[in-house]
């Protein structure tokens, strides 16, 4: 196969192990209008792209080109595009479009945009050797990070910092962590950045140790109570259980942050879990402005990602790696 263009697709989903995705040859299309097309040097790879890949979530177009976590270099520049040349390093993430007039768009809440499109979704992502953007939805990339390092930050890094924000958690307040993949110890660093005590719960012993090496005060498994209730909490799991089960943990007035855009149900449970005014409250998408926030502390901090790459042709087996929980940290596709 030629080494002009070449994409993974997904045609109709599978479980990842039977490999639902084909490696086809494509040819790098024309930016249009107000577009960017970006050689793609590492794609990262999510769950939310195993759960289109095998079917939890709808397809929006077919065949797709999943991901949605994307450092690249701009190799043309479409018409009436300012502040980009042939050459930027630029990061692509899930939101790729909005109407920019609705009033959620006018209020600052782009990410609840009714006509929001996303990326490798709605539009074609980043398991490939090329890839377009929108240019105002394009992300400057911080120098210091490398093109495999950076890719975890677009879709995990800035929607736990979106977590974050919805969570309602202060300074020296005690967060939960319920999950600990790969944005959530992105999620780790902010919160101690910003001088929260965390409290980590994930059924994994390495991810526990992981976790108390960073800088979590405790971390046990998602039904073991903390040793102090919790001011707020986020979940990464997509379990309705664990959403319960942090939700228990919480001290009066606290809040669960749902990160997730499935989950596999709300159990049914006594009022008493919720009353005293605790909240639930899903996280969906992200502005621009908490790509630029998250990418800008990401560099204060710094933010250390971690990961595992793979070529492009295994994408099937990194996502059933994912499915399995055997990646460490994230896995990264590089499509070179």
């Amino acid at each position: 196969m030629g080494e002009s263009g070449r994409a993974m697709i997904l045609e109709r989903p599978a479980p990842a192990a039977t490999g639902p995705l084909r490696l086809v040859a494509r040819e790098p299309p024309s930016p249009a209008t107000g577009m960017l097309l970006l050689r793609v040097a590492a794609c990262g790879i999510c769950r939310t792209d195993l759960q289109l890949c095998e079917g939890d979530l709808a397809l929006h177009k077919t065949p797709v080109v999943p991901g949605h976590q994307i450092v690249g270099y701009v190799e043309a520049v479409g018409t009436e595009v300012e502040g980009w040349h042939v050459g930027d390093r630029a990061g692509v993430a899930w939101l790729a479009g909005t109407d920019g007039t609705c009033d959620k768009c006018r209020s600052g809440r782009e990410n609840l945009c009714a006509a929001a499109t996303f990326t490798g979704w709605d539009v074609d992502g980043g398991y490939a050797t090329h890839a377009t953007v929108r240019a105002d939805f394009a992300l400057p990339i911080p120098a210091g990070f490398d093109d495999v390092a950076a890719a975890p930050l677009l879709c995990g890094g800035v929607i736990g910092y979106r977590s974050l924000k919805r969570s309602g958690i202060e300074a020296g307040g005690r967060l939960g962590l319920y999950g600990f993949g790969a944005s959530a110890l992105i999620t780790l660093q902010v919160a101690r950045h910003w001088g929260c005590r965390v409290f980590v719960a994930t059924r994994s012993a390495a991810e526990r140790e992981r976790a108390l090496s960073l800088g979590a005060e405790w971390a046990g498994g998602y039904y073991d109570e903390p040793p102090e209730p919790l001011d707020g909490a986020i979940t990464f799991a997509p379990s309705g259980d664990v959403v319960r089960a942090a939700l228990r943990a919480t001290d009066r007035g606290a809040t669960v942050a749902i990160n997730a855009i499935h989950l596999d149900r709300l159990p049914e449970m006594p009022y008493d879990e919720l009353w005293w005014e605790r909240r639930l409250t899903s996280v969906a998408n992200f502005t621009r402005a908490d790509a630029q926030g998250l990418l800008a502390l990401a560099a204060q901090i710094p933010i250390r990602t971690r990961f595992e790459t793979h070529p492009l042709a295994d994408a099937n087996l990194a996502l059933t790696r994912l499915s399995r929980g055997e990646v460490d940290g994230a896995a990264v596709l590089v499509p070179g």
